[in-house]
């Protein structure tokens, strides 16, 4: 079988396109050796993607995955976040302290989830300032995602992920599933045909959901707006469906091939002098 090469990775729709090509062209494997090779440039936090299609197309256990080659600056950050570890990889020291570890969680472990988030994302020095109560409702916002991926997308696992670039001052953070994506969770609870893009539409909408007595949609409108005020992206994958909100404009793009599951991308800029507050905190002084 011909070597699946992932060349210069970053959170952009090629990248997306190269990641989901992968899950593509394997995902109907049986009793294969699936031989990967990583050149030029991989976004770190997309180890959560990348490990959630390797997960798939192994097909439990049916095939085998083998790294026949990754770049040396490649492989050894995919050895400081953990995502290696998985592969028979010795785990390497963060001494720069750059990475969010990668992690694959039970979705019935959403309290350990929300430690994680605390101590790699929102507690590190390098977050944006703001007050307790935005760092509350930004916390919350994120759970809400982890909520929603356990609740409607019949994942195994939740897959997470993040990197710091102190030289882009931003700060990436990325969750996965491998669920059925929100489309088909759409036709399968109210038997409606939409198609990815539109689906993501809907599951952006505050208080859509697929399941009665829990909150709905993605819990992305605080986060939308701070993320706006940031100067940061968030980008949505589901199905053949590519969503980015960069700079203060959204666009819907068509991936080349399609993934059964659900991606969110954050990114957080780290040279922001701004300090978050709500309105009705600084009401509260005068």
């Amino acid at each position: 079988m011909p070597t699946s090469k992932l060349s210069n990775i970053h959170n952009n729709l090629d990248g997306y396109n190269q990641l989901v090509q992968l899950y593509e062209e394997h995902k109907d494997d049986i009793f294969e050796k699936i031989d990967i090779e990583m050149q030029v440039w991989f976004d770190a936090n997309l180890s959560a993607l990348l490990g959630g299609i390797l997960d798939k197309i192994k097909n439990d256990g049916l095939n085998d995955i083998n790294f026949i080659y990754i770049k040396n600056d490649i492989q050894t950050i995919l050895q400081k976040n953990g995502f290696l570890s998985f592969y028979g990889y010795p785990k390497v020291y963060d001494t720069n302290h750059t990475t969010i570890e990668y992690k694959k969680i039970k979705p019935s472990d959403t309290r350990y989830f929300n430690q994680y988030l605390e101590d790699e994302l929102l507690n590190r020095t390098e977050f944006p300032n703001m007050s307790e109560a935005v760092h509350d409702k930004i916390s919350e916002s994120i759970q809400e995602m982890f909520i929603n991926a356990t609740i409607h997308s019949e994942t195994e696992f939740i897959y997470t992920c993040g990197q710091f670039f102190p030289r882009d001052h931003k700060l990436n953070f990325t969750i996965v599933d491998t669920g059925i994506g929100f489309a088909k969770r759409i036709k399968k609870d109210f038997d409606m045909e939409i198609s990815s893009s539109d689906a993501i539409k809907w599951a952006m909408v505050e208080g859509h959901t697929t399941k009665q007595n829990v909150s709905g949609g993605l819990g992305l409108a605080l986060l939308k707006e701070f993320i706006t005020l940031n100067k940061g992206k968030i980008q949505i994958i589901s199905g053949d469906a590519f969503y980015e909100l960069y700079d203060n404009s959204e666009k819907m793009q068509k991936l080349d091939g399609y993934y059964d599951g659900a991606v969110i991308s954050m990114t957080f800029k780290t040279d922001d002098s701004k300090i978050y507050k709500f309105a009705s905190e600084i009401e509260d002084i005068f």
